[in-house]
């Protein structure tokens, strides 16, 4: 009986072993995770590539918003803050280098560890970090942070949520999250939720706190001062406890960082020509020729500054509202997209310098090759055959114009078009068979001169076809609420796609937003084919297969005709005071918020 015991035991205690081993072997503590690969910087990195360890530090910054803000609190559903607020004033668990698109560093968290099928996460808070109170942030406040966004933040934030098994400390500074869903990506966004303090907010209500105070974050940057329509204050925290990290080293740099609100983009830029601002983004190209000759520029004490990049072009233009009848119909919206002579109204407002969007990750190795879908891109699509709208399989380009302003070819075929869906021209007016008109309006925000133009254009050629197209330009809290209650048929709309898409493609495109108010599924797409392409995004084991299921994403997108695609904003271009500083070296994601004003500095000539 002894030797059986003892056997027996040896037999327990190897397979606890082997459990363990396997255990380790799967769940590494490391600095950093990678979705594919392995991170670019090793655990002793000194500082991100593309920064500047020794910048200066000092000066102040101001820069201008169009509209205004009705509340501080960036991570509530509720009101319209600073857009900015959220990137300057608060941290995560990990941080991103924007010279890797798929990949996180320590931040908050000095370790991490994920099994081999990333089925849970647990991170190791730093001891040295804190909030800008100077309290320790503790485990409590990454559950309760984790808890509230999840049920009471932004949609942004619930999506994830919902795929969070539980939640549990598991040492003294360490959490662990346990998902309910395969989806590879789901450790890498855990580490990006903002991380605030529970304390703040016993006995009031997150969700509603407006005006009255701003969340209390652990980033460099802390609100000083604000008055509601005309500015927001922010100051570097002397006291901040990250200043030495590898990931912060050479960033946060100036002392003040200020927002001044203007009306319109006319005036805005009339503000920093008159030196009000410190730096101005430039969007169209053709003005970027040719409205800089005022004094300051021709001085050389406003400098022009161009920033390539290498991320996709995402989707900017007018989104059609499918809900509404007829914009239900592909028939209706494709005659639309030939009715936008793109090639004219391109070459009146950019000076036709600008490449259009041919599809939602332009400019990238995410892009939909032309042509007939083959290979592994055609096997993903073939089970939703039946659903595909013409040219998901075969091949679709948007329609091109012979650069004139009459576009007649493509108006005879717009016509064809419509009569199919069952509307005729009578007496001058496109109506339907039971003789009502066609009359769409846009929705778009009071200071968008830009989009306001290219309507305008655009109203010209549909009148040409017997459509009405009515412009509605509201003040920013009437936008919002507009759009988040979809009462529109078409408004402008930006997505800025990274190359690291992922679960935020539910929110733009996922059927769950379709009847929900405040979603960012403007365009109310509900398409099989949509979600199954997503769940290949995220289920995909290698960069191969992850690549094919987000060109098939893109062709199921942009044969959808869900959006009538504007230009795309090639490279970055700021206009800014000669004092501005920023690295020779630049990140493969280009102009960001975490490369301007992150990396770049104020050094006095």
């Amino acid at each position: 009986m002894r030797p059986e015991y003892f056997s027996a035991a040896r037999a327990l205690l190897a397979g606890i072993a082997l459990v363990a081993s396997t255990s380790f072997a799967t769940a590494e503590s490391s600095h950093a995770i990678a979705m594919y690969g392995k991170p670019a910087l090793e655990a002793d990195f000194k500082s991100l590539p593309y920064v500047n360890p020794g910048a200066l530090k000092g000066g102040r910054l101001v820069v201008g918003n169009t509209g205004g803000f009705d509340t501080l609190n960036p991570f509530s559903q509720k009101g319209t803050p600073p857009w900015q607020l959220r990137f300057w004033g608060y941290e995560s668990l990990m941080g991103r280098s924007w010279d890797e698109p798929f990949t996180l560093y320590g931040l908050l968290a000095e370790s991490l560890e994920v099994p081999e099928d990333r089925s849970w996460v647990e991170f190791t808070l730093r001891e040295q970090a804190r909030f800008s109170d100077g309290s320790p942030v503790t485990v409590e406040d990454v559950i309760w942070s984790y808890e509230t966004l999840g049920t009471e933040g932004h949609l942004r934030y619930r999506g994830f949520w919902s795929k969070v098994d539980k939640i549990e400390q598991t040492g003294p500074r360490s959490v662990r999250l346990t998902f309910n869903t395969e989806d590879r990506e789901l450790a890498l966004i855990a580490g990006l939720r903002p991380i605030l303090k529970k304390a703040q907010w016993v006995g009031k209500d997150f969700a509603a706190s407006g005006l009255s105070e701003a969340p209390i974050g652990t980033g460099a940057y802390v609100l000083s001062d604000f008055e509601p329509g005309r500015f927001v204050t922010f100051t570097r925290n002397p006291d901040y406890w990250g200043a030495d990290l590898p990931l912060r080293r050479g960033t946060q740099n100036f002392d003040e960082l200020r927002i001044d609100f203007f009306g319109d983009e006319t005036v805005l830029f009339e503000a920093f020509k008159a030196g009000e601002l410190s730096a101005y983004r430039e969007f169209n190209p053709d003005k970027w020729e040719t409205a800089y000759d005022f004094p300051a520029a021709q001085s050389g004490d406003i400098i022009r500054t161009e920033i390539p990049h290498q991320r996709p072009s995402g989707i900017t233009g007018l989104a059609f509202n499918t809900r509404r009848a007829p914009l239900n119909d592909w028939r209706v919206r494709e005659a639309l997209l030939l009715a936008f002579n793109f090639e004219y109204i391109n070459g009146t407002i950019t000076g036709g310098v600008q490449p259009r969007i041919t599809s939602y990750f332009s400019n990238s190795a995410l892009a939909m090759v032309p042509g007939p879908a083959t290979g592994a891109v055609r096997a993903l699509l073939e089970p939703f055959r039946s659903e595909l709208l013409p040219g998901a399989l075969e091949g679709y380009d948007l329609p091109r114009s012979d650069g004139t302003s009459r576009n007649r070819r493509n108006l005879r075929q717009a016509v064809g078009l419509l009569a199919e869906a069952g509307w005729q021209v009578q007496d001058g007016v496109l109506k339907n068979s039971e003789g009502k008109p066609l009359e769409l309006s846009v929705l778009l925000r009071q200071g968008d001169s830009e989009m306001k133009t290219v309507v305008e254009i655009y109203a010209r050629a549909l009148e040409r076809l017997g459509i009405r197209l009515i412009p509605e330009l509201v003040d920013n809290a009437q936008y919002v609420a507009r759009q988040s209650e979809f009462d529109f048929d078409l408004t402008r709309v930006r997505r800025d796609l990274s190359l690291s898409p992922g679960n935020e493609q539910r929110l733009y495109w996922g059927r769950a937003g379709v009847d929900q108010p405040g979603s960012r599924n403007l365009m109310g797409i509900n398409s099989s084919a949509v979600e199954a392409m997503i769940d290949h995004m995220l289920t995909a084991e290698s960069a191969e297969a992850f690549t094919a299921a987000v060109r098939a994403l893109d062709r199921v997108l942009i044969s959808g005709r869900y959006v009538i695609p504007i230009w795309q904003y090639d490279k970055g271009r700021i206009a800014h005071v000669k004092e501005l500083r920023h690295p020779e070296e630049l990140p493969i994601y280009g102009d960001r918020s975490e490369f301007f004003p992150h990396v770049w500095w104020y050094q006095p000539r």
